[in-house]
This record gives structure tokens, sequence and C-alpha cells, in this order.
């Protein structure tokens, strides 16, 4: 038997070289973000965006800043000024955006240290 649980994403490890300028950088990117406590003697910053634990974990030399792989995608409720918000805080266009299926429209952008991260909300 699995003790794995399906459901919804708990969290989500972003790897970056200063925790506390993304954690500053998160917090702008999303605004209804909330800082959660950490106890000693853990290195990262957590918030807790809408329910999803955004754990901000410093680089080390096993995994680099921007480490590839994934996209983790957050749905907004406004997707346009969403991404806006975003890119104005020194976020590339990745890929999109882009209309995809049920009336949704998708981006992905790279944060100031290469981790890709998703947007997907209403056209």
């Amino acid at each position: 038997m699995s003790d794995l649980v399906p459901g919804p994403v708990m969290a989500v490890m972003v790897h970056v070289a200063d925790p506390d300028a993304a954690l500053a950088w998160y917090r702008q990117a999303f605004p209804s973000a909330v800082l959660k406590h950490v106890a000693e003697p853990h290195r990262f910053r957590c918030l807790d965006v809408d329910g999803v634990q955004l754990e901000l974990v410093p680089a080390d030399e096993k995994v680099g800043a921007g480490a590839r792989g994934s996209v983790v995608y957050w749905r907004v409720t406004a997707f346009d000024e969403a991404l806006a918000r975003i890119v104005a805080l020194g976020a590339r266009a990745y890929r999109g955006p882009m209309d995809i299926e049920d009336g949704m429209r998708m981006g992905q952008v790279l944060d100031p240290w290469g981790n890709c991260i998703g947007l997907r909300g209403p056209r």
C-alpha cells in the first residue's frame, strides 16, 4: 500500500542563490502570499501561496539555482494582470502567453534565478 495521497500540490521547492532576495521578489509576484515561520537551523524561506507551501531553498553544489526540468503552474484569477506584474518584477517571458483549452490562457516565465513559473487563468 502506498503512503502517497493523491491531491493538489502541497509544497514547491525553488532553488535560489539568495533566499532573502527571492522571498522579497516572490512576495511581490504573489500579493496573497503569507510568510511562514521556519524553525532554525533551516536556511530556507517559506511562503504560503493560496495553500501551497513555496520553499525558497539555497542552491548548492548538487542543485544549482534555476534547476531545470519542471514548471509549476499557478492558477490566477486575472491572467494578463498577473503576467504583467511578474514580468515587471524582472521575470523573462519563456513560452506564451497563449490560449489553451477551457477558455484559459497559459504562459511561462523565468524568475531572476532561472526557475520556470507557469501561470494559467481565464482569457
